[in-house]
């Protein structure tokens, strides 16, 4: 099933008590996990990655509980778990209505769970990037469970600063806090705009792919965006892409969890996986060279900041 389908059944209170989630969204399996999961005095029990113990997993929801608490078991992983075992945990709430289980599925294999085990009532569900309405819905509930107001055009103004991902611009909303009133979209410029990531992102795309990069430098440095951290920004980026370029060269291609340490939504990843490719191991040194040298001197000598930035970004589009 998808989204729209798991949202009903919440809604008419026709949910069943194990749950395969996966798909392209990691902040929907997340936000989805917590939502099912999110039950008062239960006995929970989380298995994030390489943790996960099939004994412990097994014995979770199998004890009887001492004070009527229910057993929640949530196993996080880019990795599958062997058929049998996953049958097993299901088969110990099939049994035992009072348990649940969620098993956030990180992988791409998405095939792999798009059906039910047989003669099972877990819900598997499939979630996909949200689009922008999707999007504006879904962190507008994010914000009212944080008792944040703030209106549609200000969510899709906060959402294209991070290049309309949701989860990014989910972690802002605890900042806007700060303002015990409807939130605008100057305030989100004031607390949000300039220490954008993904906002710092696109501006280095349009270096990497050689576009006119000058109005967006300007409007970074006019929101208080510090020169030296621009600078060391675009040369952690350019470390990422280089972790990215190799690791395609070796393993044919890109793995988020282990190049990154994190699941990153698959947009992001094959977004920087063409980059990297595109870019020659020997321009990557003289990039890093050239980054390297422009903020030892930035940070060494009395100087233009500013016009040494712009100076090192030309340069740095014409070794690409």
């Amino acid at each position: 099933m998808y989204k729209s389908e798991l949202d009903k059944h919440i809604q008419q209170g026709t949910l069943a008590n194990s749950f395969i989630l996966f798909g392209e969204s990691a902040f929907l399996i997340d936000r989805y996990t917590h939502l099912l999961t999110n039950i008062p005095d239960a006995s929970v029990a989380k298995f994030y990655h390489d943790e996960y113990d099939f004994s412990s997993a097994k014995a979770h929801l199998s004890q009887a509980s001492l004070f009527g608490d229910r057993n929640v078991l949530i196993i996080k992983s880019e990795k599958k778990i062997p058929k049998k075992e996953l049958e097993t945990l299901i088969e110990y709430c099939e049994k035992n209505q009072e348990n649940v289980f969620v098993y956030a599925y990180y992988g791409d294999d998405h095939k792999a769970y798009a059906k039910a085990p047989a003669k099972t009532k877990t819900m598997c569900v499939r979630f996909f990037n949200p689009n922008q309405g999707e999007a504006i819905f879904t962190l507008s509930q994010v914000a009212r469970e944080k008792n944040v107001t703030i209106d549609n055009q200000s969510i899709s103004h906060l959402l294209s600063i991070h290049n309309w991902d949701v989860s990014l611009a989910s972690n802002e909303i605890d900042k806007l806090k700060v303002y015990d009133r409807a939130i605008t979209t100057k305030d989100i410029d004031n607390l949000v705009f300039g220490l954008a990531e993904v906002n710092i992102e696109s501006f280095i795309n349009k270096i990497l792919n050689k576009k006119d990069f000058k109005a967006d430098l300007e409007s970074m440095l006019d929101h208080g965006e510090d020169e030296i951290r621009i600078l060391t920004a675009i040369t952690s980026y350019m470390t990422q892409l280089y972790m990215f370029h190799i690791y395609i060269r070796l393993n044919g291609a890109p793995n988020a969890m282990e190049i990154l340490g994190y699941p990153a939504p698959k947009f992001v990843v094959d977004a920087k996986a063409a980059m990297s490719i595109k870019i020659k191991p020997q321009t990557y040194y003289k990039l890093h060279e050239l980054l390297l040298d422009s903020e030892l001197k930035m940070k060494s000598s009395h100087v233009d900041k500013g016009a040494v930035l712009l100076s090192t970004l030309l340069r740095a589009q014409q070794l690409l």
